[in-house]
């Protein structure tokens, strides 16, 4: 059985459920002789934490890391990497009333439709909690990543309607963006962005998002045409996600109404591009310009009015749910953006070096 796996070299498993004892994963393919720590990890699952404000759950997990493989001395060993994250603060007793429910948007259905039966406590492996084992895993590629001098970050570019500054505005700030709940990169956008979403929360609604990302310093000709390229794969990783309906690279939709003239990227010289309005990838490779690409996420579909549904005998009923949820997924799921673009990119790495011979 698949669906619980991702990459060819830099291979990865999650495994748990959002009310069972733990989450986690399992990481094969990492290289040998990486330095690498619990704390390593436990300093992006501190990002993907809940009770990050008005828009994130109130659910209190530390998130603390267990290593039980892999890592000998502090150095990775090149065997499987298994990383364990107990669940302290599981309340599945809030889920009781939706054994013989399906909430509006979520997987509740289509997953009993499939397996014959679910995990009704938040949703089982299709809650958000599952992140965790992916944020786990990133956090290793990145550590990969960075000892050749890669670097991914990813920031909130819109939320409740509320649109940050762009790159190029003196407004946009890369110190701004772990320093407000919404890890937007402008304050002032962040504020007006919080109280939309808080008024919202009040109201018993939610609200979507928009994350947008980077990976600098890429070798060129990352990627594997024709069926693996990179932008497929980074858009395989991103729609992975719960709640991810979309994405665009550089220009993204905008270039369907632009012209080639305008849109094409050239080179000024071998490997310095004029312009990048393919987001760094051409024919399915990188360009060795900055990869970059806007994911965006659904409103929360748990949310605390009255909504109509069915049960398992077709019923119509009302339904009112109860529990913790986010009210906008916006500022965990910058972190986990981070850690799939991470394992897609450690994964490419790898591959590229076996793709000639010299």
């Amino acid at each position: 059985m698949g669906g619980n796996s991702f990459g060819v070299l830099f291979q990865v498993i999650t495994f748990g459920e959002s009310h069972g004892p733990a989450v986690g994963c399992i990481v094969d393919g990492c290289p040998a002789g990486l330095p690498l720590s619990a704390n390593d990890i436990n300093r992006d699952l501190a990002r993907r934490r809940g009770g990050l404000g008005g828009s994130s759950t109130s659910r209190s997990e530390k998130d603390e890391a267990e290593i039980l493989s892999g890592v000998y001395e502090g150095k990775t060993l090149g065997t499987p990497i298994a990383v364990l994250v107990r669940n302290k603060d599981p309340q599945p007793r809030d889920y009781d009333n939706l054994k013989d429910l399906y909430r509006p948007g979520h997987a509740d259905w289509p997953w009993e439709a499939k397996y014959g039966f679910r995990d009704h406590r938040g949703g089982g492996r299709a809650s958000a909690r599952e992140t965790v084992g992916r944020v786990a895993a990133g956090a290793i590629a990145r550590v990969f990543l960075a000892s050749i001098g890669i670097e991914v970050r990813a920031w909130t570019s819109e939320a409740a309607g509320v649109s940050a500054p762009g790159e190029n505005d003196n407004a946009f700030s890369w110190d701004e963006i772990e320093n407000n709940p919404l890890r937007m990169p402008d304050k002032a956008a962040a504020d007006s962005a919080t109280e939309t979403i808080k008024n919202l929360k009040a109201q018993g609604d939610s609200a979507g998002c928009t994350v947008s990302c980077l990976a600098r310093n890429l070798p060129p000709g990352l990627g594997e045409p024709v069926f693996d390229k990179l932008d497929a794969r980074i858009a395989s990783a991103m729609l992975s996600l719960g709640a991810a309906k979309g994405i665009e690279f550089g220009a993204g939709f905008a270039a369907s109404k632009g012209r080639g003239s305008a849109l094409n990227d050239s080179l000024v010289s071998p490997g310095i591009w004029k312009t990048n309005n393919a987001g760094g990838v051409l024919g399915g490779l990188s360009t060795g310009a900055e990869l970059r690409f806007t994911v965006a996420f659904k409103p929360v579909s748990s949310i605390a009015k009255s909504q109509e549904t069915i049960n398992r005998q077709g019923e119509k009923t009302e339904l009112l749910i109860h529990g913790r949820h986010d009210a906008c997924v916006a500022p965990r799921a910058v972190p986990v953006v981070e850690a799939m673009t991470a394992l897609v990119l450690a994964d490419f790495i790898l591959l590229q070096r076996s793709a000639r011979v010299s």
